[in-house]
């Protein structure tokens, strides 16, 4: 079970590291217009972008939107997770019968289950800064 919470606080730091990363990754292009073109996307006016619009797919999704729509998922799935795992560490906690290996093992569980939710909110309230500080369309 140890293990189990090594992962979930591994899995958790490895989102929360790599979800920014991922976001704040600088994509080059000839042109804000060649990019957009490329991507299959139309430009839509609204005086925002380079050209005077926002680059969006064929189906009217932006940029944006997408990594709201991922990160959103992924915060679901880490809070769910962490739920889970707070369940286990206190079903740990109180079938340890006075062990304490035991007992310190169920609270290692919850302390690293919660760890992993403040590292995946952090995440997230750092992608959508991102997101807004930049103007990400």
């Amino acid at each position: 079970m140890k293990k189990l919470s090594i992962v979930f606080a591994s899995l958790a730091l490895l989102v929360g590291i790599g979800a920014p990363l991922a976001v704040a990754t600088p994509v080059v292009a000839s042109s804000a217009s060649a990019l957009c073109e490329g991507s299959g996307g139309t430009w839509k006016a609204d005086g925002k972008a380079p050209n005077g619009g926002i680059c969006s797919s064929a189906d009217g999704r932006t940029v944006a939107g997408t990594l709201q729509q991922v990160t959103d998922v992924l915060i679901f799935i880490i809070g769910a997770v962490a739920v889970i795992m707070v369940i286990v560490g206190g079903i740990r906690y109180v079938t340890s019968s006075g062990d304490q290996s035991a007992l310190s093992g169920a609270k290692n569980t919850i302390m690293y289950s919660l760890i992993g939710v403040v590292v995946a909110i952090m995440a997230y309230a750092l992608v959508r800064f991102i997101i807004g500080a930049f103007n990400i369309k």
